[in-house]
């Protein structure tokens, strides 16, 4: 077996990933090919937990800029990712993987509740577990979520899936002068603001000796590079 480098990781995969090229929505193309590359990683005996974003249905901060109170908007918010986790759920079905749902909010009928003990026996377990409804609490991101989840969980990384294959110096779709940092402090990606993540997200991994690689979800067999030690994306430590 290929020797891996992370036993368990935590990948937070936000919504505009699963809707692709498409301007909303799930693209189920994207969502297979995404699927494939975690059904690789799986198969080399990574336990994998997943906190999956909601911004390809709807977008708590930008609603509340148009009116929504920011309460009700980051409510929202969360049910979108609850309707994303469930359409992955299926999607890893239908290739033989065993995912399972824990929502932070309580939706009993349609996904258990978030159980931290139950989530780390399913990953002993090699099912794939899929975090949604971000912490439950408004004003904190799905990045946030995914620093938390990763922590409690014990990952030994975080991988944060873009459609960007690392950090750059400035954004590459506006400068082509732009340079991609291979290896960061989590002290330089927040002084020097490079839009990695939230800053409370960047802060909790930093303070918990969390390390962080941001890469492109759509660059095909990134993701297993990753696990097996290779220089793919960007690399963000204490």
């Amino acid at each position: 077996m290929t020797a891996v480098a992370y036993k368990r990781i935590l990948l937070k995969l936000s919504g505009e990933a699963l809707m692709g090229e498409d301007k909303y929505g799930i693209n189920h193309a994207v969502m297979g090919r995404i699927v494939a590359e975690i059904q690789e990683v799986s198969k080399l005996g990574v336990e994998i937990a997943i906190v999956v974003g909601g911004g390809n249905i709807f977008r708590g901060m930008k609603s509340a800029n148009d009116g929504l109170e920011r309460v009700t908007a980051d409510y929202m918010g969360m049910l979108a990712t609850v309707m994303n986790a469930l359409a992955l759920q299926d999607a890893m079905k239908l290739v033989g993987l065993v995912p399972r749902i824990q929502s932070a909010l309580r939706i009993e009928q349609v996904v258990e509740p978030y159980i931290r003990g139950r989530a780390i026996r399913y990953l002993k377990d090699g099912r794939v577990v899929i975090f949604a409804a971000g912490t439950g609490n408004p004003f904190f991101t799905t990045d946030t979520a995914a620093a938390l989840r990763g922590m409690e969980m014990n990952a030994d990384i975080m991988l944060k899936a873009t459609k960007v294959d690392g950090i750059y110096t400035s954004d590459p779709k506006i400068n082509p002068d732009a340079t991609r940092f291979h290896q960061l402090s989590f002290d330089e990606a927040i002084t020097k603001n490079l839009q990695v993540m939230d800053a409370t997200a960047l802060t909790l991994c930093r303070d918990q000796k969390l390390p962080l690689n941001v890469f492109s979800i759509f660059k095909t067999g990134a993701l297993k590079r990753i696990i097996t030690g290779e220089d793919e994306g960007t690399l963000v430590t204490v």
